[in-house]
């Protein structure tokens, strides 16, 4: 039984008195409504309606529960209508997690401009946290995650919002020491820097993609901020995103390998609930920081070679 759909019916009836007038405002057929009212009796063990072959008339228990009915019916569609206007509004709470590095630099930026640009959301931004499995976020109350790893959960709602593209970074120092390999290969020779996440690197240098396995790995952590201080610090080599590495490569604390080839690219992605309808709120932080990106694109200036 249909609960919410025969407590319509009986407050129809109640209001026309017929089971066809109130046919013709459920917009079903009268037989119908009969046994919409049957249903409800039967399932509350009391009459709830007089039938006669001219009318047809609420019992005393028929009229309290038809006040009941309609109050239920009226809450209903009061909180639909409540709703319906804060998915359609660009208003109310929006929470935000990413990895630090991201949130350290342009995308923390970016969002802080969208919170200019929007003063009435009340926005919360979390860095740090981010877990492996693509929904965790909604679980722990976000409507964004914002990451630069493949999502593995189809179900989820994503939106590619830029390109991150990665170099091979280390101290002048170290490579002074240990040499400047020409080749993929010649990694082997140096020590690999490594994210926790990364069991290998993939990379494109000169048209044609390698994977470097590491043999060893002399440091490994779950922060690409700890990276970029290992490699100025002369511990190895660091496969880092050229965002991040910009201000070192321009002060020199790091060069890039290769001419500062991009040896991989990632997109960065903003992923949200599955809803059918994505509330404007969400829209209009993917939308802003889409357009953000596109218009502070990565700068020229330093010692990078290969933009």
């Amino acid at each position: 039984m249909d609960q919410l759909l025969v407590m319509r019916s009986l407050v129809a009836v109640a209001d026309t008195e017929s089971f066809a007038s109130a046919a013709e405002q459920m917009r079903t057929s009268a037989s119908s409504v009969s046994r919409h009212v049957a249903s409800l009796e039967k399932h509350l063990g009391a009459r709830l309606v007089n039938r006669t072959a001219r009318s047809v008339t609420l019992t005393e228990f028929g009229l309290h529960y038809s006040v009941f009915a309609r109050r239920i019916i009226r809450e209903i569609e009061e909180e639909e209508q409540n709703l319906a206007g804060l998915s359609t509004q660009i208003t109310g709470s929006l929470s935000v997690i990413c990895p630090k590095w991201l949130g350290a630099l342009d995308l923390g930026d970016a969002i802080a401009a969208f919170s200019v640009r929007y003063p009435e959301i009340e926005l919360r931004l979390e860095l740090g946290g981010v877990q492996d499995r693509a929904y965790a976020f909604i679980d722990e109350g976000y409507d964004v995650s914002f990451h630069t790893r493949p999502l593995r959960d189809s179900q989820m709602r994503l939106r590619r919002i830029s390109t991150f593209p990665f170099v091979l970074c280390a101290s002048p120092a170290y490579l002074d020491d240990h040499g400047r390999p020409r080749e993929i290969a010649g990694l082997a020779e140096l020590d690999c820097l490594s994210h926790e996440h990364e069991s290998s690197w993939r990379l494109e240098l000169g048209g044609q993609s390698h994977v470097h396995k590491f043999s060893r790995r002399p440091f490994t952590t779950n922060s690409y901020l700890a990276l970029v201080k290992a490699a100025k610090h002369g511990r190895g080599v660091a496969l880092l995103p050229l965002r991040l590495a910009h201000a070192g490569m321009v002060t020199g604390e790091l060069e890039a390998l290769f001419g500062g080839a991009h040896v991989q690219e990632r997109s960065l992605c903003a992923v949200h609930g599955p809803s059918p309808q994505v509330p404007k709120k969400v829209g209009a932080l993917l939308d802003f920081v889409t357009q953000w990106f596109a218009e502070h694109p990565m700068p020229t200036s330093g010692p990078i070679t290969d933009e």
